[in-house]
């Protein structure tokens, strides 16, 4: 994620790109554009806020070699010529259109824009922005005419959410640039991310702790669900939740120790993250550094509810490991022939 309290806006470009499928062509501009100061402040606050809170971040990707990625190559020629900037921005452009391969790739506005001051890991670096507009909103325009005040409506571009952005830092690691990247109009999931910017998640601790929450959301859902119930599921995450809030460092077999006190859970696990891996094309690391902002935001995607077909849901605390097995009973009433749950407490809340 990045700090954007210095950050300022050095150069900024507006372009159109079309689509080849339905015969709309792309329109340049030759200038940058030149902001009054409400405008400014808000444009600034509206292309960097969503990557105030981005945690995992990108490198850049090619089969043959990182140098021959177009956006990569665009994007240093800007941080190496100033002077290249316009230019350099209408071949990110060309480079779009060329990957409208089909009908339902949206046409829109193309902003691209030099930022300076940004932080990031406690450095500023400058960086490019690239944002693609392609959803404006109705709104209505009041104007006077012969005294009176008139009703006209107009579009325009909304400042609340931005459809598609990247950035890409002028800092690198072992892997190359960083690049952040949003997609709020994820409509084609390939397009933006793989054709366009062709980047890849970084293999640092953000990705490795993620894939790990995902390795054991999908086992809970496949696996203790399906064979063991909703109870069990619900239990089995808040203590992986709980592992990982308390632990710094994760070790496969410590996490293993520590949530499963059956053996044949343990056997199952190892079985699924191998059919994890090989269905998802990565490793699982056997021992990672656990990164809390990640931990955050899958907690927060995790639902520990128990719906009943009886239209009653139970919701069990995800910071509480224990109480479902402490306080929950799952029993089967002989005479109804019906499932029930019996649960303890000493007052309502």
């Amino acid at each position: 994620m990045i700090n954007r309290k210095n950050a300022s806006i050095s150069k900024f470009i507006i372009h159109k790109v079309g689509n080849k499928f339905n015969d709309t062509k792309n329109a340049f501009s030759e200038t940058v554009v030149d902001f009054d100061e409400v405008s400014y402040n808000l444009m600034l606050s509206f292309l960097l806020k969503p990557f105030t809170s981005a945690v995992q971040s990108f490198r850049f990707n090619h089969h043959a070699d990182i140098s021959l990625n177009e956006i990569n190559s665009y994007s240093e020629q800007i941080f190496n010529d100033k002077e290249a900037f316009v230019e350099a921005s209408k071949h990110v452009v060309t480079h779009l259109f060329e990957q409208s391969n089909s009908a339902q790739i949206k046409t829109g506005d193309v902003i691209v824009v030099h930022f300076e001051g940004i932080q990031y890991n406690d450095m500023e670096v400058d960086a490019i922005g690239i944002f693609k507009i392609e959803n404006k909103i109705n709104y209505f325009q009041t104007y006077l005419e012969n005294k009176t005040y008139e009703v006209l409506v107009q579009k325009g571009i909304s400042s609340k959410k931005l459809d598609k952005g990247c950035l890409i830092l002028n800092t690198s690691d072992g892997e190359g640039k960083v690049v952040l990247s949003v997609d709020n109009n994820s409509y084609d999931a390939q397009y933006w991310t793989n054709h366009f910017l062709n980047i890849k998640y970084a293999d640092d601790y953000n990705q490795h702790t993620k894939n790990y929450i995902e390795l054991c959301k999908d086992f809970s859902e496949e696996v203790l669900k399906t064979e063991y119930g909703t109870q069990e599921k619900s239990t089995f995450l808040a203590k992986t939740i709980d592992y990982f809030k308390e632990n710094e460092v994760v070790t496969i077999e410590g996490f293993k120790d520590e949530v499963f006190e059956d053996e044949k859970f343990k056997s199952q696990f190892d079985d699924y993250k191998k059919e994890f891996e090989s269905e998802q094309g990565l490793l699982i690391r056997n021992q990672f550094d656990v990164s809390d902002a990640v931990v955050k935001k899958q907690k927060q995607k995790i639902k520990t509810e128990i719906k009943l077909d009886t239209n009653i849901q139970i919701k069990l605390d995800i910071d509480a490991p224990d109480a479902s097995s402490e306080y929950l009973e799952l029993g089967y009433d002989e005479e109804r022939k019906m499932r029930y749950y019996k649960v303890y407490f000493n007052e309502e809340k």
